[in-house]
């Protein structure tokens, strides 16, 4: 399991199939021939010269003679990951330099999909981490444990937060906090949990991660999906309010979860005056 999670690494950071064999191999062997590489990585010996002559070039495995015998020797792990490191970092900052001196274009206001739970959890607490002014939010537990830390790190750098809560007692805090107090029958009504958050008016994520593990999603910077987003979670906010304070009057008038409140379709509590 652990050499089948460190070949699907590499061949991510730009492998192939059968570098990462041989490196990993070369690794677990420490000295070896071509042939030996070959027979352990499961690589025809066809093509095993001419991945390792790759790795050399790569500077990822050195030859050697033992015993008269051409052998080779990998760079160490931690070797390489330091330097992959340091290489990877150093072609970001350049790129980052570059793209800034790119001449800039209208902005191209473009909805993006999610579909994939970790996609929607690694690009909302980016967005929160680079928060500078504001942050509002709705969303539950597992999505707030998510991204606490960045959301407690952000509140720390004067960002001001709003978060509706749903199906949780908290013991942690950030921000103003506001319980939703019919998250069940929204889960029901929903067929899961709902998430938005909006980022100093400027970038929104929408979400609802269903129980069987899907996800339907998007984000954007286009201003009419943000400030929908926006204007859903003030909205929201005004009625937590408002139920904080009213909420057995609420009850009286509209009955169990503010059933008639929320039928749309008709006012019936108004003609009952």
């Amino acid at each position: 399991m652990v050499v089948n999670n460190i070949l699907e690494a590499l061949r991510d950071i730009g492998f192939s199939e059968y570098e990462a064999r041989a490196y990993v191999s070369a690794l677990q062997l420490k000295t070896a021939t071509a042939y030996e590489i070959a027979r352990d990585a499961r690589i025809p010996t066809s093509k095993v010269y001419g991945t390792i002559e790759r790795l050399r070039e790569k500077k990822l495995v050195f030859e050697t003679s033992r015993d008269g015998k051409k052998k080779y020797v990998p760079l160490a792990g931690d070797e390489f990951l330091a330097r992959a490191r340091s290489l990877s970092e150093k072609r970001f900052e350049s790129l980052a330099r570059d793209l800034k001196e790119l001449p800039a274009g209208g902005d191209v206001s473009f909805i993006w999909n999610i579909d994939q739970y970790d996609a929607l959890v690694e690009k909302s607490g980016r967005l929160v981490r680079e928060a500078k002014e504001t942050l509002l939010l709705s969303l539950w537990p597992e999505e707030l444990e998510a991204i606490f830390d960045d959301l407690a790190a952000a509140e720390r750098r004067g960002v001001r937060i709003a978060l509706i809560h749903f199906g949780m007692r908290i013991g942690r805090k950030a921000g103003t906090m506001y319980p939703h107090p019919i998250e069940d029958t929204l889960y029901a009504e929903r067929g899961g949990r709902g998430f938005t958050l909006v980022a100093d008016s400027r970038v929104a994520v929408m979400g609802t991660m269903f129980g069987k593990g899907g996800v339907e999603g998007a984000w954007s910077a286009n201003r009419g999906f943000v400030l929908l987003a926006e204007d859903y979670l003030k909205h929201d906010i005004y009625i937590m309010k408002i139920v904080n304070r009213f909420d057995r009057e609420l009850i009286g008038r509209f009955g169990q979860n503010y059933a008639l409140l929320r039928d749309v379709f008709r006012d019936r509590e108004a003609r009952k005056k």
